[in-house]
């Protein structure tokens, strides 16, 4: 079930207050500071909430309560001690169409009352749909922590000036500007007080904004492995300002989930020998979008320089002098491994560690097996599951021992992950028995000894 929290504008709304006790307190001091027209209705009232009535010369009728006082309030909010009072006074509302808050009763409520960080005219509210009032003052806590004190201060600059940057820059741009603004210099001097220099910083920018018309770029962007914690500040960041966000088969559905709601989503994910779309069209959709001057996400499971072409990608761009970055993820060998509790060097198991694809490009040799056979080696091998029975045939017949260990993991770091374990020469029939889903990653070597002891997960 969910509910409205309680953000709608209250200034001058009549707002009844059931109950004269500390939780009645604690709701007046909300609506009060809301700006609500508030009276209290209590037989008895505290001493504390009777000062502060009296304060904001709020109304008092010490009184019980009574049917007819809920007609024509914006809120109710019943909190006094008696459920059957509380239970009452929603019941009255519910029959009146009158929006009500019922202490500690989820089931009577229309509104709930929300943890809040207040940086006016700045205000985060955290909600738990009335499940778990300390966790959203939890989160509420780590909000205040990380938001400036005088951030209400940056929200009245960038007001006052609304107007004026609407009319000199087009309408696509103007969202860019202001993302912009509120990442520089400007912003810091205004959060200091410091507003004559943060004036003069302004118009610069928006001098140069106005020369330089739209400016596109692309973001390429490591999801990492699936886990959404492992996603970096940075990608974040970047995946939150973008206009466009073409992503992977790879990536989460929770990542994808974490770039503005009004991004438009572009899937172009790939199976092998499946492609959606295929890698040239990719490469110019990033050109295309770029060159509309829009802000563009290349979202990628892994690390986009692990296997992930991103080089490919991002050729095209530096021809076309279209500004990109790239932002490093955890690539699927470290993290899937770490989360199986296996360390792809240890100094008793393997001096060093190599990765590799299952499958190469059409037209490349096999790989060199005798290469990457080596007892004091950790080799991973990315997109190996279809090709598994024959890796671990052309490793022992080059040299691997056949009782090799060997994970397979699938769907490493998320809630999904499976770790299958066995050596050369068990490992392709004791998949073969099991439904294996991709993404899938391969560890072989003798640091997969330390699985069962190191495993967290």
């Amino acid at each position: 079930m969910r509910y409205l929290p309680l953000l709608f504008d209250l200034r001058g709304k009549p707002c009844l207050l059931v109950g004269g006790g500390e939780v009645a307190l604690r709701k007046a001091k909300f609506l009060l500071k809301a700006g609500a027209a508030l009276s209290v209705v209590a037989p008895d009232i505290c001493p504390d909430l009777e000062a502060l009535l009296q304060r904001f010369d709020a109304a008092v009728l010490r009184q019980a309560f009574e049917a007819e006082l809920v007609a024509k309030q914006q809120l109710v909010v019943a909190a006094t001690n008696d459920k059957a009072v509380n239970e009452l006074v929603a019941n009255r509302c519910r029959e009146l169409g009158v929006l009500v808050n019922t202490v500690d009763a989820p089931d009577h409520c229309d509104v709930i009352f929300p943890a809040i960080v207040d940086r006016d005219p700045v205000l985060v509210a955290v909600s738990s749909s009335a499940t778990a009032p300390v966790l959203a003052r939890k989160i509420r806590a780590d909000i205040e922590s990380s938001t400036p004190a005088n951030i209400g201060a940056l929200a009245a600059f960038i007001d006052q000036r609304r107007a004026l940057v609407r009319r000199e820059l087009d309408e696509s741009a103007v969202r860019l500007f202001w993302e912009s603004v509120v990442e520089s210099e400007v912003a810091e001097r205004v959060m200091a007080g410091h507003l004559d220099s943060a004036e003069q910083l302004f118009e610069e920018k928006l001098r140069a904004a106005c020369e330089q018309g739209q400016c596109g770029e692309v973001y390429l962007i490591g999801a990492g492995p699936g886990d959404p914690d492992l996603l970096t500040f940075k990608a974040l960041r970047l995946l939150q300002r973008a206009d466009v966000v073409l992503y992977d088969r790879l990536v989460s559905d929770a990542i994808i989930a974490m770039a503005r709601r009004d991004a438009d989503l572009v899937y172009v994910g790939k199976a092998r020998s499946d492609h959606s779309v295929p890698q040239p069209q990719i490469n110019q959709m990033l050109l295309d979008y770029a060159s509309q001057g829009k802000k563009v996400a290349r979202l990628k499971g892994g690390d986009p320089f692990v296997f992930g072409r991103g080089g490919e990608e991002i050729a095209g761009l530096s021809a076309a002098k279209i500004p990109f970055q790239v932002v490093p993820g955890i690539t699927a060998a470290n993290g899937c491994a770490c989360y199986a509790g296996i360390p792809l060097t240890h100094r008793d198991y393997a001096h060093s560690v190599r990765f590799i694809t299952g499958h190469l490009k059409a037209e490349a040799n096999e790989h060199d097996w005798k290469q990457l056979v080596d007892p004091a080696q950790t080799l991973v091998i990315y997109m190996g599951l279809l090709g598994l029975e024959n890796i671990c045939k052309q490793l022992v017949a080059h040299g691997a021992a056949p009782e090799l260990p060997v994970a397979l993991i699938e769907r490493g770091t998320t809630a999904s992950q499976q770790i299958h374990i066995g050596t050369l020469a068990s490992i392709a029939d004791i998949i073969a028995n099991r439904d294996v889903h991709a993404p899938t990653l391969l560890i072989v070597g003798n640091v997969v000894q330390l699985h069962d002891s190191l495993r967290w997960c």
